[in-house]
């Protein structure tokens, strides 16, 4: 057992004295004419007042361990807490990320959720935070990481938490759906790393809550889901704020264009890192796909949620409005279920994800919200409800099973409508999804062989000519 060496905050004069002279300038009396007595215990809680004395930085003691992590250049005081998190071996993309980090290289990397990202940016960046020495300024953060939704903020900001725990470094989040006032006050003393949604990042920066000046780390996570959501404006104005001499990593699941073009322009000769190749699920995840009608996907939804009652799943739908009744079906129906979408608080989200990891509800209900980030080794079945109008969203979606070592099941309800929909998806992983149940619509064999929605020739076949429409009067009639 090491001892706790946090850094230590010096205590200031002030006590717990209430006692004011009056006019005359003899102490005001208590109650019962008995003069306060002054009490010279410190008072605990000086931090709220604004006459905070300086803050000072002291160094854990550095352990001396032999690790992988080690090895590649972490710090100790680091690397002693990963065996506590069960993180014993690096994963193929901490492997050839870290190093090149720890260096202050400029990183792009491709690579799915669940395959140890956070660990692969946050490690090196503590590291390097260490090593300055000094607490940050006012309103200023050395580290910055974005994020496109609270879910994953939430789950960056834990993970930061523990791999910092006995050393002097400070994270601190900020989301939408929370109070800004308290965030303002909170960023008044300044954080080591800050992680944010590019959305209330601003609203911040407006206020002059946060100055970016002294930002010397920046981290893009799940940069191609903020490009999908509208990030991209966000994103360039955050970029101007920040010195030209920094480190930024990109980290991202696909590779489009615009996802090019941003690396172009933010990244200086970055190291490229690629694992698990975009659109392939995790090899431990039961794939299967069940046909069915539209109106019939809540009573077979309820069919297979009654086989495993006591295990944790998580379904997806594809709007808000449908989530929201449908948890409600379900709770009806007896089910413990819970529900996260765009329209709820994030005080909502927060108690509705807590239960599920306690167990207390075994039923999630959500959209594309939860799609990424949200890390709960117990999540044991994926239910795609509706089929995501993206493909690369199917491979989040089920990546929320087969965690940690597990196996999971993810099944697709694939409605007639749908089928176009399904064959994307299986475009976009180069893989054919088992059927599991229900009768394949006729067209819907057609189209998977095909390799295109329906209406669309196969490849190769001849194109026919749309007619001309004709005139409403021959070329030769004369006008009048």
């Amino acid at each position: 057992m090491r001892a706790d060496t946090r850094a230590t905050w010096p205590k200031d004069d002030m006590t717990n004295e209430t006692t004011r002279p009056n006019r005359s300038g003899n102490p005001r009396p208590q109650q019962g004419g008995k003069p306060r007595v002054r009490n010279d215990k410190p008072n605990t809680n000086h931090r709220r007042h604004r006459a905070e004395p300086e803050e000072k930085f002291i160094r854990r003691a550095i352990p001396e361990i032999d690790t992988p992590f080690t090895r590649m250049g972490i710090d100790p005081r680091v690397a002693i807490n990963l065996p506590g998190l069960g993180i014993e071996t690096p994963s193929p993309i901490q492997e050839k990320s870290i190093p090149g980090i720890v260096e202050g290289r400029d990183l792009l990397g491709l690579a799915q959720t669940g395959t140890g990202k956070t660990a692969a940016f946050g490690l090196p960046m503590l590291t390097r935070l260490l090593n300055i020495g000094r607490k940050p300024e006012p309103r200023t953060c050395r580290a910055l990481i974005l994020a496109p939704t609270r879910e994953l903020a939430t789950q960056i900001a834990e993970n930061i938490d523990n791999y910092a725990i006995g050393t002097p470094i400070r994270q601190f989040r900020v989301v939408g759906g929370a109070s800004i006032n308290v965030q303002t006050q909170r960023l008044e003393r300044g954080v080591d790393v800050l992680i944010a949604t590019p959305g209330r990042l601003i609203d911040l920066i407006e206020r002059g809550a946060v100055d970016l000046s002294q930002t010397k780390y920046l981290v893009l996570d799940e940069a191609d889901q903020m490009l999908d959501i509208g990030f991209i404006h966000a994103l360039r104005r955050i970029a101007k704020m920040l010195p030209r001499e920094r480190q930024t990593l990109l980290f991202s699941a696909t590779m489009p264009k615009l996802m090019e073009e941003l690396a172009d322009s933010y990244l200086n000769d970055p190291l490229r890192v690629a694992v698990n190749p975009p659109g392939q699920a995790a090899a431990k995840i039961d794939q299967g796909v069940h046909f069915v009608n539209q109106g019939d996907k809540a009573a077979l939804l309820a069919e297979y949620l009654s086989k495993h009652v006591d295990e944790l799943a998580i379904v997806f739908g594809r709007t808000k409005h449908g989530s929201e009744k449908l948890s409600k079906l379900l709770e009806k129906w007896g089910y413990k279920v819970a529900a996260i979408h765009g329209n709820k608080s994030q005080g909502q989200r927060e108690r509705a994800l807590a239960g599920f990891r306690a167990g207390d509800t075994k039923v999630l209900v959500a959209t594309d919200v939860a799609a990424r980030g949200l890390d709960i080794p117990e999540v044991a079945h994926v239910y795609n409800y509706d089929l995501p109008n993206v493909p690369e969203n199917y491979v989040h979606r089920i990546g929320r099973t087969a965690r940690a070592g597990r196996d999971g099941r993810a099944i697709a309800f694939c409605a007639p409508a749908e089928i176009g929909e399904l064959r994307a998806i299986e475009k976009a992983m180069k893989a054919k999804i088992a059927v599991v149940g229900g009768e394949e619509p006729f067209e819907a064999a057609k189209i998977r062989e095909r390799g295109g929605p329906a209406g669309r020739p196969a490849q190769g076949a001849a194109r026919k000519r749309p007619a001309r429409r004709p005139s409403r009067a021959p070329k030769s009639a004369p006008r009048a």
